[in-house]
């Protein structure tokens, strides 16, 4: 590949059309999403025609992209009903297909052959002749597995001309690329059609984990009164190594995480769009704030590893204790309005807040304010003392103005 020429994209999931906004607003240069069908987050909010098309106005607006999944693994019912929802997302003006499926990638070529078209992830993309390959049928992008080294990356940018693309944060899968088999075996659910049940986080009962052949060798399982979690990969988390893959070729930098919270997406986008941004000025003093880091953690994550791009992971890429995410921040509300006259900040509740209680505000620019709730009205202007109703409307006193769609977040309890 070509040495970049421009900052790589940030790339960010939208699992509804509020996350979808957030992650715009706090910085990504793209999202990607499901509509109603063919995706493989069946159970995300997911987007219908009507409310893909209006995202994707959005975020034109702002300069910025709309890529649409469509990856399961198609049967026969599935390639059926194909032809007429790709072209409702043509007319929608989405900017690219995700795809896996080379029937599906044969049927949006012949249906809608001016789409653009990327790769997804679970094609099990992870040696230079098969993502040439892709690129010989037409592919514009093609999305590396994430079982690769860095060194992998940079042999498949040197070899190829298409455009790669990388996850960098969020959740990983026990199973190859998410080609998983066990939630089919387990629950009747199949994984490659969108309805994992995600049965490597249960709980399983077992005392020790060995091989016949190798006689007292075995997993170091810790085992509570629910059982063991042998699968629970931890999360991904390549933000030291952004220079690294800008030098491999990489041109899109991936988010994790169409089923997690608008605080999450938030929280995240805004961290990468400052490490891209730091990595693409001066990619050899870069270097990761120990601020960065304390913001990841403030977000609903397990344990965070480099997964495949250092070394092999071993052991120690589990969590063995528990399935249970952790943060040191939960989400309290989001920001309407100011008024300047009045002094008053304009809120929507997402967890019970009360008088006198001190949050911490994050904006769509990254920047990190304190505030304390003082003199709390309601939406009709009576005095209260607590919002403790689901998205409850509110208003505090407050000297200072703060945008629109700032999140709040207060440190959790232990």
């Amino acid at each position: 590949m070509a040495k970049l020429t421009q900052k790589p994209e940030l790339l960010a999931p939208a699992g509804n059309m509020e996350k979808g906004k957030m992650a715009l607003l706090y910085g990504a240069d793209a999202i990607y999403l499901g509509g109603k069908m063919f995706g493989l987050r069946a159970f995300a909010n997911n987007f219908s025609m009507e409310e893909i098309k209006e995202i994707t106005e959005y975020a034109h607006s702002l300069g910025k992209k709309v890529y649409v999944t469509v990856n399961i693994y198609a049967h026969n019912e599935d390639v059926n009903k194909m032809p007429e929802y790709l072209k409702g997302l043509d007319a929608c003006g989405v900017d690219a297909l995700l795809i896996s499926d080379l029937g599906v990638w044969m049927t949006a070529k012949k249906t809608i052959p001016n789409m653009a078209l990327h790769v997804s992830t679970q094609a099990n993309n992870t040696n230079f002749a098969t993502v040439q390959a892709w690129a010989d049928l037409g592919a514009e992008r093609v999305v590396l597995a994430r079982e690769l080294s860095l060194a992998e990356i940079k042999e498949i940018g040197a070899r190829t001309k298409v455009e790669l693309e990388t996850f960098v944060h969020g959740a990983m899968c026990i199973s190859y690329s998410g080609r998983c088999l066990l939630s089919a075996y387990l629950t009747g659910r199949d994984g490659n059609r969108g309805a994992c049940a995600q049965a490597c986080r249960w709980e399983y009962n077992m005392y020790k984990l060995g091989e016949q052949k190798r006689p007292g060798e075995y997993f170091d399982l810790e085992e509570d009164e629910h059982g063991t979690y042998v699968m629970n990969s931890k999360d991904l988390c390549l933000i030291e190594y952004l220079p690294e893959l800008m030098h491999a070729g990489v041109c899109s930098f991936k988010i994790e995480g169409r089923m997690k919270s608008a605080h999450y997406v938030a929280t995240v986008v805004s961290v990468y769009r400052k490490a891209i941004d730091k990595a693409w000025e001066d990619r050899k003093n870069y270097s990761v704030p120990e601020e960065w880091y304390t913001e990841l953690n403030k977000v609903s994550h397990r344990q965070y590893t480099t997964g495949f791009a250092v070394a092999k992971p071993d052991r120690n890429a589990q969590v063995y204790e528990s399935s249970k995410y952790e943060q040191t921040h939960e989400f309290v509300g989001i920001v309407l309005g100011y008024d300047e006259d009045k002094k008053r900040l304009f809120l929507e509740q997402r967890n019970n807040v009360k008088e006198g209680e001190q949050v911490e505000v994050l904006t769509p620019t990254g920047e990190l304010y304190q505030l304390v709730f003082k003199n709390m009205e309601d939406e009709a202007g009576l005095p209260i003392t607590v919002a403790p109703h689901a998205q409850q409307k509110f208003s505090t006193v407050c000297d200072f103005s703060l945008p629109v769609n700032s999140l709040l977040r207060r440190k959790v309890q232990k």
